[in-house]
């Protein structure tokens, strides 16, 4: 009852491997009994040999995942590759912080808080590196007095 020869004819007429080739377990003396390849492509039409469809790599996984790095998740120290500063480079996070800073400026300066002295002295300071973030840069205007008196 070996269907190996009528397994590697179906393989071959449907373009598949072995492994792909499915026989109906209910017909198989009629497939025992088909020896010429016009006897295969017969059952194969009528359905009784078929090729399994192929396999495929799911990626259920992959979008959970990804979900969960949209939420900010899986970014502890054990999914980190890579130093802090080339995750994020310093120029980059002088960047960030210089635009920050000259922005909060800039308003502080539109909204007559500081005055011009005050506010070139700060900006100068600023791009020295004197100013680690904004809260710092007002703890420095508070402790200097440099608030626009009213």
């Amino acid at each position: 009852m070996s269907l190996r020869s009528q397994r590697r004819l179906a393989a071959e007429i449907l373009k598949v491997g072995v492994n792909r080739v499915w026989i109906d377990p209910d017909r198989i003396e009629e497939v025992e009994s088909a020896i010429t390849r016009e006897e295969i492509r017969k059952l194969i039409h009528e359905g009784a040999i078929r090729a399994l469809k192929k396999k495929g790599i799911s990626r259920a996984r992959a979008r959970i995942i990804h979900e969960k790095k949209k939420k900010g998740l899986r970014r502890g120290p054990g999914s980190r590759s890579g130093t802090r500063k080339a995750r994020l480079p310093r120029k980059r996070m002088w960047m960030m912080r210089i635009r920050a800073l000259r922005r909060r400026l800039r308003e502080l300066k539109s909204r007559r808080l500081i005055a011009e002295g005050a506010y070139r002295r700060l900006y100068i300071m600023a791009k020295s590196g004197a100013f680690k973030s904004i809260a710092e840069m007002e703890r420095y205007i508070d402790a200097h007095n440099l608030w626009r008196r009213r």
